[in-house]
């Protein structure tokens, strides 16, 4: 992967949520304190798990994309094709996923949004047969 991909540091490959992934992946944690940003970047044909970012109150997500081309797809809708500058914001509580196009790296920032009992839910794969749809 091309360490200068992204305006941002690419990371190192992303180990510690490897079984979460379809592919590979790379974490850079751009910010801890205040709000947790991460850049995370997505080999061409990763793509992460239905998950949901549970919240009692608050919550959700944030993702401003940086490069490369990628798609996010809520549960029951059509998906969103992504590049650079778009933004999309995921509600709390919203099975979903993410991740790049079948020919292209894909980056974007994760912006963790405050949450009263915030956490994430990891789901099953998004199977080969609905992701080579796209």
């Amino acid at each position: 992967m091309d360490k200068n991909f992204s305006i941002f540091p690419l990371g190192e490959k992303n180990d510690a949520y490897a079984k979460y992934f379809t592919g590979q992946s790379y974490l850079k944690m751009l910010s801890t304190e205040q709000v947790g940003i991460a850049n995370v970047t997505f080999e061409a044909g990763c793509r992460n798990n239905w998950h949901i970012h549970r919240a009692e109150e608050g919550g959700g997500q944030i993702l401003l994309v940086t490069a490369g081309k990628g798609w996010y797809c809520e549960w029951g809708k059509p998906p969103r094709a992504l590049k650079a500058g778009d933004v999309v914001n995921i509600p709390a509580n919203v099975k979903h996923w993410h991740g790049a196009a079948k020919d292209s790296a894909f980056s974007h920032l994760a912006v963790e949004v405050s949450a009263k009992g915030g956490s994430t839910e990891w789901l099953e794969p998004v199977s080969d047969e609905e992701y080579l749809k796209l």
